[in-house]
């Protein structure tokens, strides 16, 4: 990990586009850039329990999908849909998991032209280990105090929802 820098780069940009002009919008850009820098730090940290096991982020995402599901299996739309990530991501990991032998395609019982992506025993059992892990060493610490959780959770819940990422239909949510 590299040594800390002497001064925020954020707080920089936003002295930098108050001078130049661009004052009224500078706490957006700092806000923006803050959220994305985090999420560079959370997945670093993330990836780092991940790869001795030799996972990415979004293969574990996957495991731990078909995991949660009654069966173990999902039709690949469905799992693409609930991660929400293009159909190709879903593919491309299931690729992978496949040849390491932690998920398996079947054939839709009922649909013909879906195909189904089924946990291995292997899958499940490393789905498990690694969000252990992942417990352990990132969720049970991840980064922001305990006191202050729920309105961080609470205002990325606003922006998700005012951004179209889900809609309740007005019932309501956890945040």
């Amino acid at each position: 990990m590299p040594a800390p820098l002497p001064l925020d780069p954020i707080a920089e940009a936003h002295r930098q586009w108050a001078a130049h002009g661009w004052g009224e919008v500078a706490d957006g850009m700092a806000a923006v850039t803050s959220v994305m820098r985090a999420q560079q730090i959370m997945m670093a940290r993330v990836e780092e329990v991940l790869k001795p096991f030799g996972l990415t982020f979004a293969r574990y995402e996957l495991l731990t999908l078909l995991h949660f599901t009654r069966t173990g299996a999902l039709p690949m739309a469905k799992a693409s849909a609930r991660l929400q990530v293009h159909p190709t991501s879903v593919t491309n990991a299931v690729d992978r998991l496949e040849t390491a032998g932690l998920v398996r395609r079947t054939p839709h019982p009922s649909d013909r032209r879906a195909t189904l992506v089924e946990l291995t025993d292997e899958g499940r059992a490393l789905a498990v280990e690694t969000t252990e892990k992942l417990n352990a060493e990132v969720f049970a610490r991840p980064g922001v105090p305990d006191d202050q959780l729920e309105t961080l959770l609470r205002i990325l819940a606003g922006l998700r929802r005012d951004a179209g990422d889900f809609d309740t239909g007005g019932d309501p949510t956890r945040w």
